[in-house]
Parts: structure tokens; C-alpha cells; sequence
């Protein structure tokens, strides 16, 4: 069963697909990043938006952001 990953379109009507993963950080706390792209990967892409966060569009360049709400 594969779930479908969260997509956002933006003001241009470009599709970017929700990715994350978990890194480990110098002190070895394990820190989760989150990010748009234009293409899924596989094991990566995200079915829905985490909680306590948001999208947010930069004005100029239209590139998706998460944001933590």
C-alpha cells in the first residue's frame, strides 16, 4: 500500500512534493528536516503536512517553505 505524497502548487502552477528525513546532528541529537522538490523520492516523500507546521511561499522565487507554526 503506498500512500500518495502531499503536493503544493504554487502562484505559477508549479508542483513541488513534500519530502523529509532524519538527520543526526554534532551532537547527536536527531534533528527532522523537512522540504519541498519538484520530483518524490522514494522513501522520502511525506503524505501529509507534520503537525505545528506550515506552508509558506517565498514572493519572489514562489519556492514552498515549511515553516514551524
Amino acid at each position: 500500500m503506498t500512500t500518495t505524497p502531499y503536493t503544493y502548487r504554487n502562484q505559477k502552477g508549479v508542483t513541488y512534493y513534500l519530502l523529509g528525513k532524519e538527520v543526526v546532528l554534532q551532537n547527536g541529537r536527531p534533528q527532522p528536516l523537512y522540504y519541498f522538490s519538484r520530483a518524490p523520492k522514494r522513501g522520502e516523500a511525506l503524505g501529509a503536512m507534520p503537525a505545528g507546521y506550515y506552508v509558506e511561499e517565498h514572493p519572489r522565487t514562489g519556492l514552498p517553505l515549511v515553516k514551524k507554526a
